[in-house]
């Protein structure tokens, strides 16, 4: 997922968003703990996703107060 694809979005969408994406890395982290983990690189991807959905909200909050 690209930044310039969530700059598109509203941030109630961005929320919605970030939610499963918190979920979706609660859920991997138990597969973790459990050894069920297929494919570790998953865990980056998603926090990398959490990282650029959460930046876009703050550049959006932060434009909207300027």
């Amino acid at each position: 997922m690209k930044a310039s694809e969530l700059r598109n979005r509203e941030i109630a969408d961005l929320n919605i968003l970030l939610l499963d994406k918190l979920k979706e890395q609660f859920n991997l982290r138990m597969q973790r703990a459990t050894g069920q983990l297929a494919r570790p690189d998953q865990l980056r991807k998603v926090r990398r996703d959490i990282a650029r959905i959460k930046t876009v909200i703050n550049e959006k909050k932060a434009g909207k107060s300027s």
